[in-house]
């Protein structure tokens, strides 16, 4: 049976990285989107949509606005219990935190918790695809696609490899790497919406064995994405310079072991050489930029020209992001990208948020309001709170009322997130 979800509607007809914003989008006042078994069937005005559609179940949003459920490309479920921990520079906080409770997730029984946690978390925050490093056991992995297939959800997931520079207790082998990544790839990619990404954490833990076997299993299964971290801190860069002391660069350890190319994502990219940025843009790969974790752990400044000449997704990085919500990470990006004298458009934040990080993703069922796409949808109140309500009263244009919600709203701006066309809140 159609069910119509009524509200302004807001669905992007170019990427506004590469032409004017404003004109990117179809914005709708009065508008509907059509849902059946799961998917968009259509998106236009209400009044036509229900003339289309008389027998269909209404659901009336008022005047919130419909957008594509969020696609947060870059995450480590197994760090929500550590989220806002103080903390100094990278290592020190991986030391301090993420290892030791990496080190929880021995216990299947804390891993099914945790990714039910993260999930209703992330949910709850309009976020309904997400990428995550799980930790180096199997089960954290089975844990996250588990609780994703219970709910309905598109979820990227995979093994976190390290064999060297971490706590025993979190160190495979180059061998035992590759067999357990293959084993979850065989279980779990193209089960339903789950899909497995191979995952070496960084070229700091792994060895350059490790990184070649990682790097053959992805040529093996080429349609499957890889994810790592690069150049997120000037000392993590002169780290990779000691361990690597051959290679070019740091995308170069990566290339050099059989671990770049389109499907790769490469999250933070911050400190890039103009060497890497050619690399990464002649094979075309992607890269997440993680602003609420870059100033939270102090790593540095993005350059948002990157989007225009690369596939960009947007990124909490849960637990080093200090923020479960994709409106926060959209107004941290704009933060970041003024500091560096780049001021983004309310059209190319969304977008990074939605379509920008799909694309990211390779996936093209989701992060879109059009027929055709999965019906994962979030309904944003643009006037959640007093004080984003004052405001909105005063908007005159789209931007006006939408930017002060990317700016200032949290999980109560959230009046609705849907998964396949089920309602979630």
């Amino acid at each position: 049976m159609t069910t119509l979800l009524l509200g302004q509607t807001l669905a992007f007809t170019a990427d506004p990285f590469q032409t004017d914003p404003a004109g990117a989008v179809r914005h709708q006042t009065h508008g509907a989107v059509a849902v059946d078994d799961g998917r968009i069937t259509d998106v236009g005005p209400a009044d036509d949509l229900r003339r289309a559609h008389p027998q269909a179940q209404v659901i009336d949003h008022g005047a919130n606005l419909i957008l594509p459920g969020f696609v947060d490309a870059h995450v480590h479920y197994p760090q929500t219990a550590i989220i806002a921990s103080w903390g100094k520079r990278l290592i020190d906080w991986l030391n301090t935190y993420t290892f030791p409770e990496e080190a929880r997730f021995s216990d299947p029984a804390h891993a099914a918790a945790t990714a039910e946690t993260y999930l209703d978390l992330a949910l709850a925050h309009g976020t309904t695809s997400m990428c995550s490093f799980a930790t180096i056991h199997p089960a954290s992995v089975d844990a996250i696609f588990t609780a994703g297939t219970a709910r309905g959800m598109a979820v990227w997931a995979g093994k976190t490899c390290m064999d060297r520079n971490a706590p025993g207790d979190l160190r495979d082998t180059a061998q035992s790497a590759y067999d357990d990544s293959k084993a979850l790839l065989d279980r779990w990619h193209g089960a339903g919406r789950a899909r497995y990404v191979v995952t070496p954490r960084f070229a700091p833990t792994s060895s350059p064995d490790q990184l070649s076997a990682l790097g053959a299993l992805w040529s093996e299964n080429p349609d499957c994405l890889m994810q790592t971290h690069l150049s997120e801190q000037t000392d993590e860069i002169a780290w990779v310079r000691d361990l690597f002391p051959e290679a070019r660069d740091y995308l170069d350890v990566y290339e050099t072991h059989g671990l770049m190319g389109e499907r790769g994502l490469y999250g933070h990219s911050i400190h890039l050489t103009e060497r890497e940025r050619a690399r990464l843009r002649d094979v075309n790969a992607a890269v997440v930029h993680c602003p609420t974790s870059n100033t939270f752990i102090g790593s540095g400044l993005f350059d948002m020209d990157l989007a225009r000449m690369l596939r960009t997704g947007l990124a909490t990085d849960t637990g080093g992001g200090s923020s479960f919500s994709m409106l926060r990470t959209m107004a941290a990006a704009y933060e970041v990208a003024q500091l560096r004298g780049q001021a983004l458009h309310p059209a190319q934040l969304l977008y990074l948020a939605t379509e920008g990080s799909a694309r990211a993703l390779h996936a093209t069922d989701i992060g879109r309001l059009a027929s055709g796409a999965m019906a994962d949808i979030v309904v944003l109140d643009l006037a959640s709170t007093p004080a984003i309500a004052q405001r909105h009263a005063r908007a005159d244009t789209l931007w006006e009322a939408v930017f002060p919600t990317i700016m200032m709203g949290d999980d109560r701006a959230v009046a609705q997130t849907y998964v396949a066309g089920r309602a979630m809140l």
